[in-house]
């Protein structure tokens, strides 16, 4: 039943006995996280045989070089391999780096702003510098933003990635110098890119010669179900058009293997490689090559990365379908909200009735259950619409999921039969 259809005083009905099970949850003072895209314990038990000691051989690796010292500024071969593969990339176009392919991200930025990029004015010196975000998108990118002053401007999604119409337009603006994307099942929305979108993203003519994308592949290796989506690899689209020193790709084993110790993964150009590394010959010795060396170790080629996946997505699968079947029964029909059904990556997409979703977070905090804040997908925190939540199902328990989700649906009522009430009453 669409509750925008019903009478004043069924709301009223309603939202009586949604208070009293709200109190009820309430009373149980429970402290239930859904705030992050952390992997569980089961997952990280996962990875736990990559800490012994078989997977760290003799400290050498396949060159010859002791990993317990310096050498090999941009990371073994064999663990450049295993990402050459997974990306399709050749193995002179990667480096690896820590545990943090946000790091990497970071430092990529802060390097355009300070020393400019393809020999081009040093962003801090220019009077405005702008980057394109699709929303709703990933909070972290948009902190980047703001920490540089760095202006951003909203880019919404279509069914198979962002307006691309808009960024082409916008592109023509020189002061446009990048784009973050997270191009594979998408923060948080779960969408993949079109390969037309991929294809447009590369046939981009900016204005700015220094333009750059941050291709966050961050669930490049990410399906819940065995059928996995394709995406087209970027820097192959980018030949036909001789721009592949627009993009610079990152992935990372944080949802692999460990998030606090895995090693993080740069793809770019020729010149692009070369120019990072002339500047990481004076910023570091380099990584943690014992880490590269067992990781190697630990998936062996592409394909144990993949296998080891499955194991994953077995374990995350059963937390997103059980949030959709809840939707499902407790808010479908309803007319109060709508979410992403996606095939991989950690997150849905929950959005609201407008003007909603402040309130439904605040009321899930008050009831123990912690959600990302509302607004953290919109540049600024500003969801102009003030409707879209991310969910995150991984952290928690089956258990404490399952009663997060019927907390959270409660709530979600709560607000928005509220809402549909005041305008009735108007």
């Amino acid at each position: 039943m669409d509750m925008r259809n019903i009478s004043k005083e069924e709301l009223k009905e309603h939202l009586a006995d949604l208070y009293e099970e709200y109190e009820t949850f309430k009373s149980m003072n429970r402290s239930l996280d859904m705030s992050r895209g952390k992997p569980g314990s089961i997952q990280l038990k996962l990875s736990g045989q990559i800490l012994e000691q078989k997977y760290m051989g003799n400290f050498l690796s396949k060159s010859g070089v002791d990993c317990r010292n310096y050498g090999l500024l941009d990371g073994i071969d064999e663990c450049k391999s295993i990402f050459s593969e997974l990306l399709e990339v050749e193995k002179k176009n990667i480096i690896i780096f820590g545990n943090s392919s946000l790091n990497v991200m970071f430092d990529y930025i802060s390097q355009c702003m300070l020393f400019g990029a393809s020999g081009c004015t040093p962003w801090c010196k220019l009077d405005k510098v702008r980057f394109l975000c699709p929303v709703p998108g990933y909070d972290r990118h948009f902190s980047i933003c703001e920490l540089f002053g760095i202006e951003m401007i909203n880019i919404p999604f279509k069914a198979d990635g962002p307006d691309m119409d808009m960024i082409e337009e916008l592109v023509k603006n020189e002061s446009v110098k990048g784009v973050f994307c997270v191009p594979k099942y998408s923060n948080p929305n779960g969408i993949t890119y079109s390969d037309e979108v991929v294809r447009r993203f590369a046939a981009l003519r900016p204005a700015a010669e220094d333009f750059r994308v941050i291709w966050d592949n961050a669930y490049f290796v990410h399906p819940l179900y065995d059928e996995d989506d394709t995406l087209l690899n970027i820097f192959e689209a980018c030949k036909e058009y001789g721009t592949g020193d627009h993009f610079i790709e990152v992935v990372s084993t944080s949802k692999i293997t460990f998030p606090g110790s895995g090693v993080a993964v740069l793809a770019a150009s020729d010149e692009n490689i070369a120019e990072i590394k002339t500047r990481m010959t004076i910023q570091t010795i380099g990584h943690d090559k014992m880490n590269m060396l067992r990781h190697a170790h630990f998936f062996k080629d592409a394909n144990g990365v993949h296998e080891h996946m499955k194991l994953h997505a077995d374990i995350v699968r059963p937390k997103f379908e059980l949030i959709l079947d809840a939707f499902e029964k407790y808010l479908g029909g309803k007319g109060i909200a709508e979410w992403t059904n996606p095939r991989g990556g950690y997150f849905i997409s929950l959005n609201v009735m407008n003007g909603c979703a402040k309130k439904v977070v605040n009321l899930c905090k008050e009831a123990g259950v912690t959600l990302t804040g509302a607004g953290a997908t919109f540049p600024y925190g500003k969801d102009p619409d003030d409707r879209n939540i991310r969910i995150a199902p991984t952290y928690p328990s089956i258990d404490d999921l399952s009663l997060a989700v019927e907390i959270l649906c409660v709530c979600i009522k709560i607000a928005c039969y509220e809402k549909i009430l005041i305008e009735k009453c108007e």
